[in-house]
């Protein structure tokens, strides 16, 4: 391992299920897009702390999120002494990480966090493995022991880069100071450009203590590491001639139609050929709710209209989506008879899990411009496809099968009405960011997403305790909008430590606690296929007497508003009132019904056409027209 170079032997190496941007040689000088300002800096002697703080400041980076340690103390000394970036300390290093990660989301821009090294490093770990899943923009920024200790079982010393070469899209070691500004605008640049992603600098305590000359802008130099953004003209054409022959399209969204920002485009060529939009978990938001041409979230809680029209379309028009499992259900059975357009900026996801008739390799920002300019062409030669029958079948589906839930029955609130409620009191320019489970799945489905970037979740991990830290993050990144975290009693005990940092930074995020008193979704599962044994998922939280936690106290303890709603008759109330206060959080006790669960539903190892409406209730099919 050589000193300040890339740990691994080009970031082509990487896990073989990972992205993958083309392998050639590259020498880019850092761009203005990801650099911020180009301001050419003749060299000047300064630490290498003060060099991370200054690359950071010329990177454009405005705010971070971290907790100071040994390692790291020499960044946080110059840290002190920046005008330009404003650091959030939190509570605890996950915390840093799902901040960075709301942040990235709702800004577009590189979310950046710090720790110290070994334990503040590997409390990152969680974060950055969600924000790789998810295909986030972070910069994970780490102390390390002095590089004459490396190896040598040193206090708090951990191998960070190799915890964290899996779950990045690359990790830097860097032992001398002269590398850092070249480390750091690599970093961004990988982070940023291709599919987004979480990259680690991992940064010794003795670089950071030694003097080097800091000029601007460093030269990038990335063997192996080139994206691809424009499709290739002959496979546009060729995924023309399939649209204008196809009698059921389905236009199947996921989350990389958001992270190119390309919700415009999206539209635009949904209404040009008129077919039917699903999109999934992670791209909820990329085209609007009210649309007529929307017909749901897929997967194994969507609706049945989108999960039906991905079955039986005979085209997927796949734009940024990696035909996960969650979608896909068994995946031999997945829309049997759909040929499949693939766009995808990582070549990795194409034919991955499904094999694509059209593989098209580039950014979905320029692919589908250029796939609507080629639709419009063979429209005018052969005509727009007649979709007529297709959107009568549609159509009975969704008027037969709307998402939608039964009162309950132990004089509690239905969970899915608070949320409901939430969404259409606050609208659709607040952002919900939510935790994981039940509430994940209900705020998905009965709040409005009308634009993107307005829903925040842990889609591919699955991390309770994202949500509290990650609307902090997100707050910070777009003050003026509302936020709001819909979270679990279970999810919202993993990571609450962080409502302290809102009261402390004036950051004043709205929490609404859905408590049902029970791991949820775990509890609807050991309902539905453990013959309701009940193992470890009461959390005592909100039925009966005792509260353990008792929420409003602890909300109160922390210095925000805290607030119990048990009746349904005070829901709107209480969500008023919350949205009337804007000077500190405020958090919401909503005890709801435990036995409320999420459907529809398709269970783990069946096909999607066995998808039910309710337990052991399945639709009744209508033959193809």
């Amino acid at each position: 391992m050589s000193n300040g170079t890339p740990v691994s032997p080009g970031l082509a190496a990487k896990p073989a299920n990972r992205s993958k941007d083309a392998a050639v040689s590259s020498v880019v000088e850092a761009p203005s897009l990801v650099l911020g300002p180009n301001n050419i800096i003749a060299p000047t002697e300064m630490l290498g702390s003060h060099a991370i703080v200054r690359s950071l400041e010329e990177l454009g980076v405005k705010d971070v999120f971290g907790l100071p340690g040994g390692a790291i103390m020499p960044t946080y000394d110059a840290l002190m002494d920046s005008t330009k970036i404003n650091h959030v300390l939190v509570r605890h290093e996950q915390g840093a990480g799902h901040a960075a990660q709301g942040y990235a989301m709702v800004t577009g821009e590189v979310g950046v966090c710090i720790a110290t090294s070994g334990p503040g490093a590997t409390n990152l770990v969680t974060a950055i493995a969600d924000a790789h899943m998810d295909s986030v923009p972070m910069v994970a920024i780490t102390g390390q022991v002095h590089s004459a200790f490396i190896g040598s079982d040193a206090f708090q010393e951990a191998d960070i880069v190799g915890i964290t070469m899996p779950i990045t899209k690359h990790s830097f070691l860097v032992t001398k100071a002269a590398d850092i500004p070249r480390m750091l605008a690599s970093a961004f640049h990988i982070a940023s450009t291709g599919r987004p992603g979480p990259v680690l600098v991992d940064i010794t305590k003795d670089a950071q203590q030694s003097m080097m000359e800091f000029s601007w802008p460093p030269k990038i130099d990335l063997p192996g590491y080139k994206t691809v953004v424009r499709g290739h003209n002959k496979q546009v054409r060729e995924a023309a001639k399939l649209i204008a022959a196809s009698s059921r399209p389905v236009f199947y969204v996921g989350g990389g139609v958001i992270k190119a920002h390309a919700a415009a485009e999206l539209k635009e060529i949904a209404e040009l050929v008129g077919a039917p939009v699903v999109t999934t978990l992670q791209a909820r938001g990329a085209f609007p709710d009210s649309h007529e041409l929307h017909v749901g979230m897929p997967g194994m809680h969507g609706s049945v209209s989108a999960v039906t029209a991905l079955q039986q379309s005979d085209l997927l028009i796949t734009l940024g989506a990696r035909f996960d499992d969650r979608v896909t259900g068994v995946l031999h059975t997945f829309a049997p008879n759909a040929k499949v357009i693939h766009a995808d900026i990582d070549p990795a996801e194409i034919s991955k899990n499904r094999t694509a008739d059209i593989p098209i390799v580039g950014s979905v920002k320029e692919i589908i411009p250029e796939l609507a300019e080629a639709c419009r062409a063979r429209f005018a030669e052969s005509g727009t496809p007649d979709l007529t029958a297709w959107w009568s079948t549609i159509g009975r589906l969704r008027e037969t099968y709307p998402i939608g839930f039964t009162p309950t029955n132990d004089g509690l609130s239905a969970p899915q009405n608070v949320i409901q409620r939430i969404g259409e009191l606050t609208g659709p320019e607040a952002v919900y960011v939510a935790g994981v489970g039940q509430h994940q799945m209900w705020a998905a489905q009965f709040i409005k997403y009308e634009r993107p970037h307005a829903w925040l979740n842990s889609g591919g991990l699955g991390t309770m305790g994202y949500s509290v830290p990650a609307a902090m993050g997100a707050k910070v990144g777009n003050p003026d909008r509302v936020v709001w975290a819909i979270d679990g009693d279970g999810c919202f005990q993993m990571t609450n430590q962080e409502l302290a940092t809102c009261v402390i930074n004036k950051i004043p995020i709205k929490v609404a606690i859905i408590n049902n008193s029970s791991l949820g979704m775990v509890r609807q599962w050991q309902t539905l296929f453990y013959d309701s044994r009940y193992s470890n998922t009461d959390l005592n939280t909100g039925h009966g007497t005792a509260r353990v936690p008792d929420f409003v106290k602890l909300a109160d303890a922390y210095g925000c508003v805290g607030l119990r709603c048990e009746r349904d008759e005070d829901i709107d109330a209480t969500i008023q009132q919350a949205l009337a206060i804007n000077d500190r959080p405020v958090v919401i006790d909503f005890v709801v019904s435990r036995d409320s669960m999420v459907w529809p539903m398709v269970p783990t190892g069946v096909s999607n056409d066995l998808i039910q409406i309710a337990r052991g209730m399945t639709p009744e099919w209508e033959e193809e027209d």
